[in-house]
């Protein structure tokens, strides 16, 4: 008799699921561009989504009856439109939505799990001038970077209390294609996004921690993906001027198609500056930036990319304090001005998203980069060798090739709503010559380190987004990843060492809405980064894989129609900071780390054309298993804030305030030497007419003299007898000035 019982609210179930309605379509702009993560809301039940990467949204389980569907996406204007559901039928609307004025209550709070991109970047991207791409990074609330090899070489990364080198603990994507190299001449994870022009930026997608299925490999402290334009606004010109030296051109241009169906541009971007050091930089880039999109029948998208990018500079290099208080060189001066590099990438992908019906469709990606990389650096000047000094070169050539496949579907479970991501994909690193030598203004020596390295990853993952409730959903996913490091020192007597490693990474998420704008996480979930295979190899496989374990809590409100918060303390406990450091070629273990924080995001609009905002991250980051007062991590940030003041369209100005501090943060384990922390202001200002704009960018407007990259070294100078352990720094940019003009066509 129970078995009958069962049986029959089983079948019920299935009927009421199978009679209910659905309501699908897709979000686009007058461009017929898709507005991703564009709010889609049903007045009279409450219940809403979000339009996903494709440009689309479904919402099931609807019964049958009329609804206004209200439609919006910030700097868009609203829209509603009217819809009839009946049982058993999917109803499909479009919509075009028209550029309006910005306001944030056209920002919704809801209990979507799988949000495309971070509710804040779709506010920061309209709001604040990209100047540069390193104001790309900035976007993410609490990540702060710092350059200290002459403006070519990728930028030192820290967020939620990481030094992330260039890149160890946050993964980087543009376009789906990886930043980070893994296994680098210089540093595992090293992320260069100076092959990114900013002007073709469409929006920047981020997130902290590593809870999110798809991303794998150095996604501990967070992850930060860009997508570029797949059509450019307007053809464009931009010229830009300014001090020391500075000057940059860049241009886009939409190639004319003989059918709407298809688009395509190419986009260029030349940049020379001297520097604001003593020992002029010599700093050139040059990037080519291409995009080609078709549309074949109603259900397959084609997009091509390809992009290629070259740099040169000289460097200053780090330099002690010592030497700048004694006056034997000026805050912006030199030990060694023969530093310097070049390097250069070339990225090629297609990339086939097919809408199989159903709410299911299934995305398809190759790849294929080619990089090259070298550098020449002096950190201790005389300590290893008192005659030819201890400058050093870093190099190394690779291909990396990858494929990347995801499928996903919107469908039903007993009458609440399902979202099913499934992923698979694979890359490898061919990576020849990879060398550390011994050099002396740029001649070489000796070899220190020289070999080649395979490296392979095979992933997969499968991750489901339950909707319990119109208020509440729980997300559960596992990822696995399967390693292959194979490194052939040319060197070593046993010439060639392999190692193959795999990990399992689960992740549980939970959203609750308690109110109509109050939206509570909780976010659990392992993660890991990689170590460089020279590391790997020479441990014999131990700590391959460092894991990670987090745990997020946190809201998300909107106070007023003009006041949203983010806020979230959370937790990252690191099995093992093992890294190799490429600058000495050694292997140097850091042992577990614990880090505890709070992180506060607000966003406020004061009136239609005025607006703030205000970040603050506050972290303790400390080494575990260690003494109190010794188990500092060293140059782990522990206070940091950004915020400003943006206005738009004032008589055609649009402009932005803005200031970054960095707390004090020891230098060393027993902070004893401290790195001194810094307040700069910055200012952007835009004068914008329909065929035009005239800007002005200001860096550093009150001239504080400051230190942007720190380090804790010990070295010693020519004259020298001993050697002094103390802080090293590349100087901050003093006050500077760049003017352009973009004339569109």
């Amino acid at each position: 008799m129970k078995s009958i019982s069962l049986l029959t609210v089983c079948i019920l179930l299935t009927v009421s699921v199978l009679g209910q309605g659905i309501l699908q379509g897709s979000v686009f702009d007058e461009n017929r561009e898709p507005l991703i993560g564009a709010n889609i809301l049903l007045r009279e039940t409450g219940a809403g989504t979000i339009v996903d990467k494709s440009g689309s949204f479904r919402i099931t389980n609807l019964k049958s009856g009329s609804y206004q569907v209200e439609i919006s996406f910030i700097g868009y204007l609203t829209k509603s439109v009217s819809v009839e559901i009946q049982n058993t039928q999917t109803t499909t609307i479009e919509a075009a939505l028209t550029a309006g004025g910005i306001q944030l209550a056209d920002i919704l709070v809801t209990a979507t799990q799988d949000q495309p991109v971070n509710t804040l970047s779709q506010v920061d991207i309209k709001l604040r001038p990209i100047n540069t791409s390193q104001d790309v990074l900035r976007m993410v609330p609490g990540l702060f970077i710092a350059q200290h090899a002459g403006g070519g070489k990728a930028e030192q990364i820290f967020l939620r209390g990481f030094d992330a080198d260039h890149g160890t603990d946050i993964n980087v994507e543009v376009d789906g294609l990886p930043v980070n190299m893994a296994s680098h001449a210089h540093g595992q994870g090293y992320a260069d996004l100076h092959f990114l022009i900013p002007e073709l930026v469409s929006y920047v997608d981020f997130d902290k921690g590593p809870y999110f299925a798809d991303k794998g490999d150095l996604n501990t402290a967070g992850y930060v993906a860009f997508q570029t334009k797949n059509k450019l606004d307007r053809n464009f010109f931009k010229l830009e001027g300014g001090s020391f030296g500075s000057g940059r051109v860049v241009a886009g241009v939409n190639i004319p198609m003989h059918t709407n169906r298809s688009s395509a541009y190419v986009a260029s971007e030349f940049y020379r500056s001297d520097g604001f050091f003593v020992n002029t930089q010599k700093f050139t880039r040059f990037n080519l930036q291409s995009k080609f999109n078709t549309q074949f029948g109603s259900h397959t998208h084609l997009t091509a990319g390809f992009t290629a990018f070259d740099s040169k500079w000289d460097a200053s290099g780090q330099i002690p304090n010592r030497a700048v208080e004694s006056g034997m060189i000026t805050h912006y001066g030199s030990i060694d001005p023969t530093e310097g590099g070049n390097t250069g990438r070339f990225n090629m992908y297609v990339k086939s998203v097919h809408e199989l019906g159903n709410g299911s469709s299934l995305e398809n990606q190759l790849y294929a980069v080619k990089y090259n990389f070298s550098l020449f650096s002096n950190f201790t000047f005389f300590l290893k060798d008192s005659v030819n000094g201890d400058q050093i070169h870093q190099q190394e050539g690779r291909w990396v090739y990858g494929y990347k496949s995801r499928y996903t579907r919107s469908s039903s479970l007993l009458g609440k709503s399902l979202k099913t991501d499934i992923g698979a994909g694979v890359r490898y690193d061919v990576i020849d010559n990879i060398a550390l030598s011994h050099t002396v203004k740029r001649a070489f020596l000796n070899d220190i380190k020289r070999g080649d390295i395979r490296e392979g990853n095979v992933n997969a993952y499968v991750s489901e987004t339950l909707s319990v409730t119109d208020k509440l959903s729980v997300n559960a996913a596992v990822r696995f990843d399967y390693f292959h490091f194979s490194y052939n020192n040319r060197f070593d007597s046993i010439r060639r060492g392999v190692v193959n490693k795999a990990i399992v990474s689960p992740k549980l998420n939970l959203n609750y809405q308690f109110a109509k704008n109050v939206r509570f996480f909780v976010r659990t979930g392992t993660g890991f980064h990689s170590n460089d295979a020279r590391v790997v190899v020479a441990q014999s496989g131990r700590e391959t894989l460092p894991r990670a374990y987090a745990v997020d809590v946190g809201a998300e409100l909107k106070i007023t129609q003009r006041l949203l918060v983010h806020a979230a303390l959370w937790r990252l406990d690191l099995d093992q900071e093992f890294v190799y450091v490429g600058d000495d070629g050694i292997v140097e273990p850091s042992g577990k780390t614990q880090r505890e924080g709070a992180d506060l995001s607000v966003r406020y609009q004061l009136n239609s054309w005025l607006f703030a905002d205000f970040d603050v991250n506050a972290t303790k980051p400390r080494l575990k298993n260690i003494p109190e007062g010794k188990n500092y991590i060293p140059l782990a940030p522990t206070t940091t804030s950004i915020g400003g003041l943006s206005f738009r369209n004032v008589n055609g100005l649009n402009g932005s305030f803005r200031y970054r501090y960095l707390g004090d943060r020891p230098a060393n384990e027993d902070n004893t030497i401290i790195a001194k922390g810094y307040l700069i202001a910055d200012a952007i200002v835009n004068y914008s007419r329909p065929g035009f704009d005239i800007g002005m960018s200001v860096e550093n407007m009150f001239n504080t003299t400051w230190k942007e990259a720190q380090f804790d070294t010990e070295s010693r100078l020519k004259n020298e007898t001993a050697s002094i352990s103390e802080i090293h720094f590349t100087p901050g940019t003093p006050f500077s000035l760049k003017l352009r003009v973009t004339k569109y066509f």
